[in-house]
């Protein structure tokens, strides 16, 4: 891999890649250090004790939210703004033309995710600013709106991050940047560990049985995200004067985990802001609500299991169409062995399609929902936030940019990462 990686750096266009995206993440670290004007991060830090959902949403903004910094909401306005994006294009014919109408039509689109984004993020600004309001030294409307648009202005910037990294770095701007949040939060979860190891909390066998899980759980992650049905495809023998084109034997791949770790952080968004409100609200009922949904309750592994499969078929169906490609098979002359083209074809492959997803997305939740927290009853190591969710995240993410980087290498005919 070293040999790789010199190969890789010898690459001017690559290597210059590679800079710009470990610069663009210093920019990224040093943001997460600016806290916005008129917050006592004292009282703030106070309510991340006790290992409560709020922690997992530190994680993913790389310690941001904790000094509640001007990218204390990371990049999940964003996320949120695409997701609906996307739904809207299967609703609303307007969208849908616009995406079917190529470069063009995709940055239209992309213009409306921006603007939705900044939406979302001043109105979740303005919510968590008021939820906070006890943190803030002088609560006032102005004191407030500033205190929001700093938030918005913060989140703006990251998705312009994003974008910058993905055009001019290596791999998805978006995706690394909850990648270098989670990495950043590891010397932190190393060092609670180390404090729990001495001082008698668990023992060493404890963090050994972590240490092993954590690695079947990598290993099983990758067996996943790499794991594909392959359909066989013949195509029929075409002649062109005197050339005969097709005849030759393909197949076609479908991904155990089409979606992504989107569903995981899509569900994740989703319940952690009604319990992100009940925290800074003294009621009753409030308290309640977040007793129910708190981040080891089984009420929260439950919700959080269903709907991340229920998002993982629902994500899966509008980025995977059987019909298209069907159609698609039968305009070139391919077909499926024993099937007929066109709409047989399109059923056999959502059959196969809604079968391999189901395994996709039983692993989803079990990594993302239910392991998290039998790994905490087994090893007795509680409030370290890298649990089965930031490993999704972080080995998807590493091996999509691998890719990218192997791709870079093999067309200069270089030995890449992925032999």
């Amino acid at each position: 891999m070293l040999q790789t990686l010199r190969s890789a750096m010898r690459i001017s266009d690559l290597r210059r890649r590679i800079v710009f995206t470990l610069w663009m993440f210093l920019v990224f670290r040093v943001g997460t250090h600016i806290p916005v004007p008129g917050i006592d991060t004292t009282r703030i830090e106070q309510l991340f004790q006790g290992g409560s959902l709020l922690g997992l949403l530190d994680l993913f903004s790389g310690g941001a939210f904790k000094a509640f910094s001007v990218f204390a909401m990371s990049i999940t306005p964003y996320i949120n703004a695409s997701i609906i994006m996307q739904l809207l294009t299967v609703v609303i014919p307007h969208f849908e033309r616009l995406q079917k109408e190529g470069v063009e039509g995709r940055k239209k689109l992309t213009q409306y995710t921006r603007y939705g984004t900044v939406i979302l993020a001043l109105i979740q600004a303005y919510g968590m600013s008021y939820a906070m309001r006890t943190a803030v030294i002088s609560p006032t409307f102005g004191s407030i709106t500033l205190i929001a648009l700093s938030l918005t202005a913060g989140t703006a910037f990251l998705m312009w991050l994003g974008e910058m990294i993905t055009e001019r770095g290596i791999g998805n701007g978006i995706s690394l940047i909850i990648f270098a949040g989670i990495v950043s939060r590891l010397p932190s979860g190393l060092g609670s560990l180390w404090a729990y190891l001495t001082a008698g909390t668990i023992n060493i066998l404890n963090v050994a049985l972590l240490a092993v899980v954590a690695l079947v759980v990598i290993a099983a992650v990758v067996w996943m995200q790499e794991g594909q049905r392959r359909i066989p495809v013949q195509y029929a023998k075409r002649v062109k004067g005197r050339r005969y084109y097709g005849g030759q034997t393909t197949h076609l791949p479908i991904r155990v985990n089409t979606a992504g770790v989107i569903p995981v952080i899509f569900s994740t968004s989703l319940l952690a802001f009604p319990v992100t409100i009940a925290q800074f609200i003294d009621h009753p009922v409030a308290q309640r609500i977040a007793g129910l949904f708190d981040f080891s309750g089984w009420l929260y592994v439950a919700t959080n299991a269903v709907l991340i499969v229920l998002f993982t078929y629902f994500y899966t169906a509008i980025q995977f169409n059987p019909m298209n490609v069907a159609n698609d098979l039968k305009k070139w002359g391919g077909f499926i062995p024993g099937i007929r083209p066109g709409r047989p074809t399109a059923e056999y492959i959502n059959k196969v399609l809604n079968r391999v997803t189901l395994a996709g997305a039983l692993f989803l939740a079990f990594i993302a929902a239910v392991l998290p927290t039998l790994v905490q009853n087994l090893t007795g190591v509680g409030a370290v936030y890298f649990g089965g969710t930031a490993l999704l995240i972080v080995v998807g993410v590493a091996l999509e940019t691998m890719k990218q980087i192997e791709t870079h290498l093999v067309m200069r005919h270089y030995q890449g990462f992925l032999k």
